[in-house]
């Protein structure tokens, strides 16, 4: 009878130890998964903008490409971003 106290009571502080440990790891450790999860998220989000940036990278890189050889482009670069125009023409910018 009391070697079944004894054990219950040694399972017992088991389940605390163990409860304890999964509160310090899931709340209290500085690294605790719930930052860990929002770190994951936070890379990943990082990972699609580099790809982004890689591929503007390319596409200016393209552009640039064009533009320094080919008058025409540059003036159809320059009338298109900056609303450049000739002497005797007159723009009107709607939006």
């Amino acid at each position: 009878m009391v070697f079944k106290k004894v054990k219950n009571i040694k399972g017992l502080k088991y389940w605390i130890a163990t409860a304890v440990f999964v509160v310090v790891i899931l709340f209290i450790d500085p690294n605790n998964l719930l930052v860990t999860f929002k770190l994951g998220r936070q890379v990943h989000s990082l990972h699609e903008e580099e790809r982004e940036l890689a591929e503007a990278i390319v596409q200016d890189s393209i552009n640039n490409a064009r533009l320094k050889d080919n008058i025409d482009a540059i003036e159809h670069y320059g009338r298109e971003n900056y609303y450049m125009k000739r002497s005797n023409e007159d723009i009107f910018v709607i939006k």
